[in-house]
């Protein structure tokens, strides 16, 4: 039996499988360490997944919201009491100190459609305000993402296939949930772009003021952005 949902909700449902909550972890230390030295009293998180970075500014005194494309990821965040809402970031209202989009969000959009997100970002912040986001290097796409995995519990078994071809990683997600006596299956493809620095450097409403390459799984598979409105 199969099922029907977006590749985004396969994602969320997948995610705890994965074994990406060190990494995860490592991300919202880096960013909140950044977020320190600007004193911001709000922040917006897009593509907010289960609402962990939000709680961790929350504690810090910020004013949060987040934003993802996936319901199931806002149901999560709303459970804990969480503003979110599941909605493009083009429908935000109010404008923020700071807006974030942690863990691979940029490489989920092609080129125009990154160019026109980021476009979108600048309307919502604050004069001098500040977008922090991370992509992978084309060394995290070819060398540390390309490849086959396979994970399983008592109730469920994934397999992930990811190839890397024409500055595109085409990932495979193959979900199956045992339900009674029997199994149901999700697959889809999540397809993510590798972004070329130069893209960001030539931005109309947003200057990159600083960008360094880290190691999340692996070396230099990372780089952080990040950019003030002009």
């Amino acid at each position: 039996m199969t099922d029907h949902m977006t590749n985004l909700d396969l994602y969320a449902k997948a995610e705890h499988l994965l074994g990406i909550e060190e990494a995860t972890e490592a991300l919202y230390d880096l960013y909140r360490s950044e977020l320190d030295e600007y004193k911001i009293k709000t922040l917006l998180d897009v593509g907010c997944g289960r609402g962990g970075f939000m709680q961790r500014m929350i504690s810090d005194g910020v004013e949060c919201k987040g934003v993802d494309l996936s319901a199931v990821m806002v149901d999560e965040c709303k459970a804990q009491g969480l503003d979110a809402e599941c909605i493009d970031v083009t429908d935000v209202e109010g404008k923020y100190d700071a807006i974030v989009s942690i863990f691979d969000v940029l490489n989920f959009m092609d080129k125009d459609s990154l160019v026109k997100f980021l476009d979108a970002i600048a309307l919502k912040l604050n004069d001098d305000g500040i977008f922090i986001a991370d992509i992978n290097t084309l060394y995290g796409f070819s060398d540390v993402a390309e490849g086959t995995m396979s994970t399983e519990n008592d109730k469920e078994f994934l397999v992930v296939d990811a190839e890397f071809v024409n500055d595109e990683l085409n990932t495979q997600f193959t979900l199956f949930e045992k339900t009674d006596d029997k199994y149901i299956k999700h697959q889809d493809i999540i397809i993510q772009y590798f972004h070329k620095i130069k893209t960001f450097q030539k931005l109309t409403n947003l200057k990159l003021i600083e960008k360094q390459t880290f190691s999340l799984y692996d070396t230099e598979d990372k780089t952080l952005l990040i950019f003030k409105k002009k």
